[in-house]
């Protein structure tokens, strides 16, 4: 029973945990190889680049809408009930969400085609991990106020919405300039599920309205699921002390949930000055057929309470009218479990960006530190001025997501380029974000940050998100 309990236990308290996936920073930075993962369409300017094992990419982000830690738990003299009341329970919508993630390459690199320059290979694995729950709004307030003074209200139980995965991913893409103006690209993935937990497209509502036999009639009407892969084995591991490690490497390592996905993107030049780009990243699936464990409650049901009927039921003393009410209950719906493989889709996430680039430094000769063609049409190393806009989108269960960003690129030769974005989306209207490229020899570091205002207190903030990583590039030509 106890491990029957956890995975609700965990979606129901998710909210209070921290998922920004819009890397706008990141994106179309084309001094970091690491962009081409947002965009495998992008203009390559390198021969090959190494990244260093497990340190060449790692992310961490989380954002919550509405509420933020510091709403709740401030030192603020308020009474840390009427500020859940006000605050969360209240003012709080179904709309509202917190979410977090984290990405870190264990492997990534890539090389320019010997036969073909125009060709560029990408590879590499990493693994990541993500949670997201909505605000279960009318679960919330039945917790918090309960039904005695909501008679006639209907509890919707769509209002549960929770998600989770934990994977490793390994990739392969190939990129390519077809013309002088445009470049194409397309990355192929391999999906090994370690973990997974969902709780989507739940129906059915809670009502309690005036009784006929007793004070009050409650009325359960349920078409809920809790669907999970990999959960139980690791709850199992650690019961027994050890093994964890063990166990994720080897669902890790294709001993896992299969699964299967494509990241496409294009680079235009409009003019030689003038650039657009777009992606869609994580088309794909995957199919979890190891360690499932679901859990439904599906039914309807109507129950006055234990219903005493004198004299009768003072000829048997021995009756249990409470079991005899669980009992009823439970037959009308059940509670099951079962252990039917089902299939998740990934977040599909897409970028574009349009940029004008300015404030010439240089020309592209034949002998230049690429291998574009001197007549090639972006030629956006070579300013030392990058202007534009970006626009992600994001797929979700509540429908999708939009972040808008203006941006700011500037050069400095070919040592150090800095970036500072501006973004709007539904967590927070005065993002400013900032990265750095350092390029020290053939060595790469960069890091960057979103949402830096926020930074001197976290726990105020509704979004946060850190990047960085070390390359080895080679710009030379062989």
């Amino acid at each position: 029973m106890k491990n029957s309990l956890f995975p609700l236990i965990i979606l129901f308290t998710g909210y209070i945990s921290s998922y920004a996936q819009n890397k706008a920073v990141l994106y179309d930075f084309q001094e970091i190889p690491q962009a081409l993962m947002v965009n495998p369409g992008m203009n390559t300017f390198y021969n090959w680049y190494a990244g260093v094992p497990f340190i060449s990419g790692i992310y961490a982000g989380g954002a919550t809408s509405g509420l933020t830690v510091n709403d709740i738990f401030a030192a603020d003299g308020l009474d840390i009930n009427q500020k859940v009341r006000d605050r969360a329970v209240n003012a709080l919508s179904k709309r509202d969400e917190v979410n977090g993630i984290f990405q870190v390459d264990i492997l990534n690199g890539g090389f320019r085609g010997q036969k073909d320059p125009a060709n560029f290979y990408s590879f590499g694995m990493y693994v990541e991990g993500y949670a997201l729950n909505y605000w279960p709004k009318d679960l919330a307030i039945l917790a918090f106020e309960g039904n005695a003074d909501r008679l006639g209200q209907r509890f919707d139980l769509n209002d549960l919405n929770a998600s989770g995965q934990f994977i490793n991913v390994f990739h392969f893409g190939i990129n390519r300039q077809i013309k002088n103006n445009l470049t194409l690209g397309a990355r192929i993935k391999l999906y090994s599920g370690i973990l997974d937990f969902n709780s989507t497209n739940n129906n059915g509502y809670f009502e309690t309205i005036v009784g006929e036999n007793n004070l009050l009639r409650n009325t359960l009407v349920s078409d809920m699921r809790l669907r999970t892969s990999g959960l139980d084995a690791l709850i199992e591991a650690n019961d027994n002390g050890g093994g964890i490690g063990s166990l994720l490497t080897k669902r890790g390592f294709f001993g896992g949930d299969p699964g299967l996905g494509f990241d496409l993107g294009v680079t235009y030049n409009l003019n030689k000055q003038t650039v657009i780009t777009g992606s869609i990243l994580d088309i794909g699936l995957l199919y979890h057929t190891s360690d499932v464990t679901n859990y439904t409650l599906e039914g309807a049901a109507s129950v006055e309470g234990v219903e005493i009927i004198l004299p009768e039921a003072l000829s048997d003393p021995n009756a249990d009218f409470w079991e005899d009410l669980v009992n009823e209950i439970e037959e009308l719906i059940p509670f099951e479990e079962n252990s039917k493989n089902y299939v998740t889709l990934r977040p599909i996430k897409f970028y574009s960006s349009i940029r004008y680039n300015f404030g010439k430094q240089g020309e592209p000769t034949e002998a230049c530190d690429c291998d574009i063609q001197p007549d090639s049409g972006d030629r956006s190393l070579y300013y030392l001025n990058s202007l534009g806009g970006q626009l992600y989108v994001i797929n979700r269960p509540r429908g999708p997501q939009f972040a808008v960003t203006a941006f700011y690129q500037r050069r400095f030769a070919k040592v150090l380029a800095l970036k500072a974005t501006y973004t709007v989306d539904k967590f927070t209207a005065s993002n400013i974000g900032l990265g750095m490229s350092l390029q020290a020899g053939p060595v790469n570091l960069y890091i960057m940050g979103d949402n830096l205002l926020s930074y001197g207190n976290i726990a105020d903030s509704n979004y946060a998100s850190l990047q960085l990583g070390l390359n080895i590039i080679s710009w030379e030509r062989n």
